[in-house]
């Protein structure tokens, strides 16, 4: 093969290997329709669940990227560090993942589909001291 030959086959194999790894690249894309938070106080006992607010936002799970993206007025980006085995029960389908927020702190965040509910989904973000949690639906 001559010099010239042999650089368009490496260039061509180049575009084919970087096209097909990133049709294995997996975003998954679902919207919010509401979201709530629920706290600890001062006693460090769980209040209750604030009020269901409508909140209309794009969220991403990027397993290419190892990170879940919340497009909220200030984005808040998880860095998943470790995926969590999968866990079914009768009522829910839980897939979690142990993250970093933007700011370094850890927290664990869970897709649960609701199976009782016509597959409900949420997504929680839970912290020691509040749990936020999106209705959401895959778009």
């Amino acid at each position: 093969m001559t010099q010239k030959k042999s650089f368009y086959f490496y260039i061509t194999l180049l575009f084919f290997a970087i096209g097909f790894q990133q049709s294995y690249s997996q975003v998954y894309r679902f919207r919010t329709s509401g979201f709530s938070v629920l706290e600890k106080n001062e006693n460090g006992k769980w209040g209750k669940w604030s009020e269901l607010g409508l909140v209309n936002i794009a969220v991403n799970l990027d397993t290419d990227k190892n990170r879940i993206v919340v497009y909220s007025q200030n984005i808040q980006l998880y860095n998943i560090l470790v995926y969590q085995p999968e866990s079914e029960s009768e009522s829910d389908l839980v897939y979690s993942f142990s993250c970093k927020d933007n700011d370094g702190v850890d927290c664990t965040v869970s897709i649960i589909t609701r199976k009782m509910q016509k597959n409900r989904k949420q997504l929680y973000i839970t912290y020691p001291d509040h749990v936020i949690v999106y209705n959401i639906f895959a778009m």
